[in-house]
């Protein structure tokens, strides 16, 4: 591909198919210049963004091998001035990591709605509970399942969270959670705990590389509070 744009000619797509060859079923992705560099198609996978230092390893360690569409959907944040800061740090993040891998792969963005009103009536009657007990199970299944119902509507084959990077997230609740709407909602849970392989320990690096805003409480005002 190089040598013909170094010779000044236009590249068209095409169907990255020979004749008689069906890409579907032969599960194959679009390739140049009349069925050359046809790569095996990846699965594509909707991935909850709780913030843009959790997402940083989550993204390196999953891009390669799948078609990644970030999810930013994060009711819990109440501050909005903290939300809003979250999400710009995640884009801060998406962007240079998009442009250092143009020409491999780029990974997606969506954004939910935020309605932080919906998780402080849900949240409230459980305001006096440690971090890490009910309030924060309600919290996980609130965006898991969200989450999960935008994959469905985009036509996801899998969806997962960045959460589960955490030290201070209990993993096993989250694939309890991921795994039960799995079978109510028809769209798989990717199943892989984030914190292992060094992965927290490898956000925080990247997030010194990127240089981004590292948060010092959850996201809900009764984490905040009860951390001071």
């Amino acid at each position: 591909m190089a040598a013909d744009i170094g010779r000044g000619k236009a590249l068209k797509k095409t169907s990255g198919c020979m004749p008689q060859i069906n890409c579907e079923e032969l599960n194959l992705v679009s390739g140049e210049l009349s069925g050359v560099a046809l790569m095996p198609k990846k699965p594509s996978v909707l991935m909850h963004a709780c913030c843009g230092p959790c997402s940083t390893s989550c993204v390196e360690r999953t891009a390669a091998d799948y078609a990644l569409t970030l999810y930013y959907y994060n009711p819990n944040i109440t501050d909005r001035e903290e939300y809003y800061l979250r999400r710009d740090t995640l884009l801060h993040f998406l962007d240079a990591f998009n442009e250092e891998h143009k020409d491999m792969y780029t990974v997606g963005y969506v954004e939910g709605a935020y309605e932080p009103d919906r998780f402080i009536l849900k949240a409230s009657p459980l305001a006096d509970e440690p971090e890490g007990g009910k309030r924060c199970d309600l919290c996980f299944a609130l965006r898991l399942a969200e989450t999960a119902r935008m994959a469905k509507e985009l036509g996801m084959e899998y969806f997962t969270t960045t959460m589960s990077v955490s030290p201070h997230k209990n993993y096993d609740k989250i694939k309890a959670l991921g795994l039960a709407l799995e079978e109510e909602m028809g769209v798989k849970f990717l199943d892989i705990d984030f914190k292992k392989k060094n992965g927290f320990g490898r956000s925080v690096e990247l997030s010194k590389k990127y240089g981004l805003y590292r948060q010092n409480f959850c996201g809900c005002d009764f984490a905040r509070y009860a951390a001071k």
